[in-house]
């Protein structure tokens, strides 16, 4: 399949970005921030964005969405990417939703078309360390009755101080390390012996740390099959790897154009500093490792969409080139501003602060490239 979007995915992009450049430009991060607003996004801009239809855009049409795939989250994604705009728009209109629609019928119904209208936030509990290791997983998932009893406690939850719904990974079987024994539970955020801690990440975005102890859950909870949640999961946070890529293509671009703007205004030793080879040659280097990862996230979400069960080798490679061309492009970027990109006079530290957090949710370069090793048996 070529490497470019399609007529509707650009009236898609379009529409996207205008919406967001006018409700949510990067000036709206800053009052979110400086007002230390506990929700971390504007409920009346969720509203409007699940009006707008992009809240529902992977919910099937029968439960009120656009049934598109992860192609178009991505697009969503990037545009968000550009602005930095906070809202729950990856851990609940693409997370929950890629991990409900594979579950029963009943829990379609309920969740959905709350999802897609605007008026419920769903969280993925995963992590449990600093950094992204799933089947790492320890939480205990112990039959008791005839449902179950959770304990134990998750980390950089997404949304999670927000949630109405939360979906939790927990071990009904098997040891720490092992694909077998995982299973997906949809869990009450209000329910007795849950406890939840909001954490302000340092893009101002926010997540939460969430204790279970002893919390009762019926049978009806259990997303999927008892013990064989991996491969669930494992689709649920390729879908999610695949649009965090394509925020970070989004953040990368925006970067650069900012970047080659400063370089065609400021001057110094009497010539504007875009005349300067050396900065000519870095700003060409940029250009092209942006562009490198954007076919690469492209064709990773393609993949995805085509056959997910195939997707997972093009979406470390697009999660990894996404992280390294946002790393690349936030450091030149302040370089290239003279260093006071990093003071908060100028907006490319935050989008600096940003590309940090993306590199570690499911998963940096590092993870990624040791996955690739590990399933090609280097």
């Amino acid at each position: 399949m070529p490497l470019v979007l399609t007529e509707e995915q650009s009236m898609l992009r379009d529409s996207a970005r205008g919406f967001i450049n006018e409700k949510a430009p990067v000036a709206h991060l800053r009052k979110m921030r400086d007002e230390r607003d506990a929700t971390g996004f504007s409920r009346d801009l969720w509203k409007g964005f699940a009006e707008m239809g992009f809240a529902g855009l992977l919910v099937p049409e029968n439960f009120g969405g656009s049934g598109l795939g992860a192609v178009e989250a991505g697009i969503v994604l990037e545009e968000i990417g550009r602005n930095l705009m906070p809202s729950p728009f990856l851990s609940t209109a693409v997370l929950a939703v890629s991990a409900l629609t594979r579950g029963n019928a009943e829990q379609q119904a309920a969740y959905l078309p709350k999802i897609a209208d605007g008026s419920l936030i769903a969280a993925l509990a995963v992590d449990e360390g600093a950094k992204h290791r799933p089947l790492n997983i320890a939480m205990q998932a112990v039959r008791a009755g005839n449902g179950f009893k959770l304990n134990g406690a998750k980390a950089l939850v997404v949304d999670g101080h927000v949630a109405d719904l939360l979906i939790v990974a927990a071990r009904t079987g098997g040891n720490a390390g092992e694909r077998g024994g995982l299973t997906l539970f949809l869990v009450d955020p209000k329910a007795k012996g849950v406890s939840v801690e909001r954490t302000v990440m340092v893009d101002a975005h926010n997540a939460a740390r969430i204790n279970f102890d002893n919390v009762e859950v019926s049978a009806d909870a259990v997303l999927g099959e008892v013990d064989q949640g991996s491969d669930l999961l494992d689709a649920v946070l390729n879908i999610g790897r695949g649009a965090v890529a394509s925020e970070m293509v989004g953040l990368s671009e925006e970067v650069f154009n900012r970047t080659v703007t400063y370089l065609k205004e400021r001057k110094q030793f009497g010539k504007l500093i875009g005349e300067f080879q050396a900065l000519q040659h870095r700003a060409a280097t940029l250009y092209i490792d942006i562009e490198i990862s954007r076919a690469a996230t492209l064709k990773a979400l393609q993949t995805l969409d085509q056959d997910a069960a195939k997707a997972s080798h093009a979406v470390s490679v697009a999660k990894a080139r996404a992280g390294t061309t946002a790393t690349r492009a936030v450091q030149e970027g302040v370089q290239m501003h003279g260093g006071m990109g990093m003071t908060d006079q100028f907006d490319i530290g935050l989008f600096m602060k940003r590309a940090r957090v993306c590199q570690e949710l499911f998963g940096d370069d590092n993870y990624h490239a040791e996955r690739l090793a590990e399933a090609r048996q280097y």
